[in-house]
């Protein structure tokens, strides 16, 4: 049984649509942010020493990092939503796979800490948000070329690039301006996995 410590309205809720989709037996351990910072708790220090979400256990195994806790999974599910048969697909399932925490995350996560800082938060924010703009542009025109992110198949690429989607939805400009990216997010949100994963994680901000 893979054990997933989910702290909530974060980037677990990832890791247990995975797991719905590749039809995965796993138990929830839930953690709830502090109210007043939003950080995790300190018990999932016990867990990691990092204390951060999503960490997953299995057989005894520790596994951080959504990406290396996705690829990790595609093996478990003996390759499904794993890379396509075709070179060119191929490529564009590992960009996907790790663009999404390596280069979009960032600039999402700054957006979010600077609209918390009182005063010269705002204003240092509406700087920063003109450079996600050419990101959420490139990625319409990748979604204009073709339905999923790594080609014609759904895959863990998808997955992992809900999580900063939903987030620019919520709070970076992503609107109906990017029609193919709010279609992929509808697309998404009606896929039965992606609701059961709801509807066993809890309340999650970005769905």
């Amino acid at each position: 049984m893979i054990v997933v410590h989910h702290l909530e309205n974060s980037r677990s809720q990832r890791v247990l649509w995975m797991l719905e989709e590749l039809g995965l037996d796993y138990e929830i351990r839930r953690y709830e942010r502090d109210p007043k910072t939003m950080l995790a708790p300190p018990d999932l220090r016990k867990v990691h020493p990092l204390g951060k979400s999503p960490v997953i256990e299995d057989h005894g195994r520790v596994v951080a990092e959504t990406g290396a806790i996705v690829e990790y999974l595609v093996e478990k599910g003996e390759g499904r939503l794993g890379p396509p048969a075709n070179r060119a697909a191929v490529l564009r399932y590992r960009q996907f796979l790790h663009y999404a925490e390596g280069s979009l995350m960032p600039l999402l996560f700054t957006t979010l800490v600077l609209g918390r800082v009182p005063m010269l938060g705002k204003t240092a924010q509406k700087k920063f948000r003109p450079m996600i703009e050419p990101h959420l542009d490139w990625l319409e025109t990748e979604l204009q070329e073709r339905p999923w992110f790594a080609g014609d198949e759904f895959s863990a690429a998808d997955i992992m690039m809900s999580f900063p989607l939903e987030a620019a939805r919520s709070r970076a400009g992503l609107d109906a301006r990017r029609p193919a990216l709010v279609e992929w997010l509808e697309r998404i949100h009606a896929r039965p996995a992606y609701q059961a994963a709801l509807a066993r994680g809890g309340p999650y901000a970005y769905a």
